[in-house]
C-alpha cells in the first residue's frame, strides 16, 4: 500500500469521466488514480496516470481540497488534480479498465464507489 497517491478528475466540458476497473482490479468505478512514485511530485505522477490510464496529455491542475482515507497500513493521502479534455476527445483504456462512462456530477457521484473522489468530483463541479 502506497501513503501518498493521486486522483484525477477529467472534466469535458459539463462532463465528468469515470472509468470502470478491470474485474481482477476490482471492477468498481473510479477516477484516475495511482500512486507518487520515488522522486515523483504529486504533479507529476498525476499527469502520468493521467496518460498511462487514458492516452490524455493534458495539463493537471491541483484541487483546493486535502483528502485521505485509511488503508491497511495506515492513512493514505490523496492529492486531487483536474485536467481538462478537449471537446470530442474520447479515452483510450489500459489494461487496469475494461469502459468508461461520462457523466453529471450527479451521475458520477453515483457511480463512484469511494467518497473521496466523489468529493473530488463535486468539487470540480462547483468549479466549472
Amino acid at each position: 500500500m502506497r501513503a501518498h497517491e493521486v486522483l484525477v478528475v477529467v472534466r469535458r466540458g459539463a462532463d465528468f469521466l469515470v472509468l470502470e476497473r478491470s474485474p481482477a482490479r476490482g471492477g468498481y468505478w473510479n477516477l484516475v488514480a495511482g500512486g507518487v512514485e520515488a522522486r515523483e511530485t504529486p504533479a507529476m505522477a498525476a499527469a502520468r496516470e493521467l496518460a498511462e490510464e487514458t492516452g490524455l496529455a493534458a495539463e493537471v491542475r491541483p484541487l483546493a481540497l486535502e483528502l485521505s482515507y485509511e488503508g491497511p497500513s495506515g492513512t493514505v493521502r490523496l492529492d486531487p488534480f483536474l485536467a481538462d479534455a478537449p471537446p470530442g476527445w474520447e479515452p483510450t483504456l489500459d489494461e487496469e479498465h475494461v469502459s468508461y462512462r461520462w457523466c453529471s456530477v450527479l451521475d458520477a457521484v453515483a457511480l463512484l464507489a469511494y467518497d473521496e473522489p466523489r468529493v473530488a468530483v463535486r468539487h470540480a463541479g462547483l468549479a466549472a
